[in-house]
């Protein structure tokens, strides 16, 4: 069945998957994240198809109307962001698209990642079925990002654990700098143990659509990402995440962009 719909609506897994939930419900509770929707797994076939059905492709094209580019295009599987299996950093995503008529190419290219070997052995080890839908969103340019543990994901300590690097959260994400990194106690931001990372490079974008990697500026590198207004920030949005999805342990991504903080992802925190 054909259906794109705003992403408060689109709290069913099994039809628009994981990370549309998790963002459909932190919507709803009015936490921050950028304005977008979600194609459910049927849609994203229809448009990833070799020969794309028309009337998915008017659909797209009237939903897109309603967002603000540049646009970001991520993977929303069924089984993605569940507590027994992440799929964290294995699918595709396409950021900053600076034409209506890209989000298509990107949702195919999503819809393609679902099917390499290494996704393929990472599903034979947790048993899921991988149906793909996205989620397209207006996209968020950030000057600082990273991940957010509402607990140490290792000790399961009652800390927030945080690692940050300059620009777009791919760079810590998918493990190409070392980042700063802050450990502190809950609702206590101002206790924190931190240990600067060298931040050699950050993913930033590029005005003609896309991202690159640069290489940062000897005096940023070893310069602090989070000051301690930021720091309160996030734990502020994990208190409020932890009320929303539950006290058991958190993974979340974040970015702060044009001096304001989005949630990008939540998802329980897998080992």
């Amino acid at each position: 069945m054909m259906s794109i719909v705003p992403l408060h609506e689109a709290d069913d897994r099994f039809r628009y998957g994981g990370k549309a939930a998790g963002l459909s419900k932190a919507v709803r509770a009015g936490l921050p994240v950028p304005a977008g929707f979600a194609v459910s797994c049927d849609t994203v076939r229809m448009i990833a198809a070799e020969q794309p059905q028309p009337d998915a492709l008017r659909l797209l094209t009237t939903r897109l109307a309603t967002l603000r580019k540049p646009l970001a295009v991520r993977s929303s599987a069924a089984d993605e962001d569940g507590a027994a299996a992440s799929y964290a950093g294995l699918f595709k995503t396409v950021l900053n698209i600076m034409e209506a008529s890209r989000v298509a190419t990107a949702i195919r290219d999503v819809f393609v990642s679902a099917s390499s070997e290494s996704i393929a052995a990472y599903g034979a080890a947790h048993r899921p079925s991988v149906r793909m839908a996205a989620v397209v969103q207006e996209m968020a340019d950030a000057d600082i990002s990273g991940v957010l543990f509402t607990r140490h994901p290792v000790t399961g300590e009652d800390v927030r654990l945080i690692e940050a690097g300059w620009g777009l959260g791919e760079s810590v994400v998918a493990g190409r700098i070392v980042p700063d990194r802050c450990v502190f106690p809950r609702g206590d931001p101002l206790a924190v143990q931190a240990e600067p990372g060298s931040k050699e490079t950050e993913v930033r974008t590029v005005s003609s659509g896309g991202t690159a990697e640069e290489q940062v500026a000897e005096d940023r590198k070893k310069q602090f990402c989070l000051n301690a207004d930021r720091l309160r920030s996030l734990d502020d949005l994990a208190s409020r995440s932890e009320r929303i999805f539950g006290p058991g342990g958190l993974d979340i991504e974040w970015a702060f962009a044009g001096g304001m903080l989005f949630l990008l992802q939540c998802r329980p925190i897998t080992v």
